[in-house]
């Protein structure tokens, strides 16, 4: 599952990632920054609904998988969630926790969301938009006109996938993501690390 992470428009390794991408950007005045953090992300995802995003992201990203990807293998065994000493259990709803698998099956999912629906309808809005699993960070340019209602209307893009439920944290011009202080200054974040 790992092959299809760099599909994921929004996939971050870790906050040195933000670090070296902020680092070279010049930031509008009228940016804001916000971060947003999934409730309970893996045991919220429905599992026909996290199936078919997977399969819909394999279809979407089809010709530029490595030509071995074993797709049909691979969807198959989706459907299986983990074994237990010598038995096999189907996940009804949620994630298995404790597998090597949640981590990827959480971000390319919810990935095939936001690479069909959230970059490209809010696009003019988010200068920087990152996710690491279950947390968010963007860079969110308000709009000129109809600003709470572009942000309620994105707000409800992100919520509109399955049970998940996003918890935002209002744009201001400082946020926290991941274990970094992120602060416009001047026109340009500053991170920081938290202590």
């Amino acid at each position: 599952m790992k092959q299809l992470l760099p599909f994921v428009k929004s996939y971050i390794k870790n906050s040195f990632t933000v670090i070296q991408d902020l680092s070279t950007m010049e930031i509008p005045e009228k940016a804001f920054l916000f971060s947003a953090d999934a409730k309970s992300m893996y045991t919220n995802i429905n599992t026909n609904i996290g199936v078919q995003a997977i399969k819909d992201f394999i279809t979407s990203n089809e010709e530029s998988l490595p030509s071995d990807f074993p797709s049909n293998l691979f969807l198959q065994i989706l459907e299986i969630v983990f074994t237990f000493e010598n038995t096999t259990w189907l996940q009804l709803s949620g994630t298995a926790m404790g597998t090597p698998t949640p981590c990827a099956y959480a971000t390319v999912s919810f990935g095939q969301h936001e690479n069909s629906t959230v970059l490209p309808r809010f696009s003019q809005y988010l200068l920087y938009y990152r996710r690491y699993i279950d947390d968010i960070f963007c860079i969110w340019l308000q709009p000129s006109y109809n600003q709470d209602n572009k942000w309620q209307e994105f707000k409800d893009t992100l919520d509109e996938w399955g049970n998940l439920e996003w918890i935002i944290n209002k744009p201001s011009k400082k946020t926290v993501f991941l274990d970094l202080n992120l602060e416009i200054n001047k026109s340009r974040p500053a991170p920081s690390r938290s202590p």
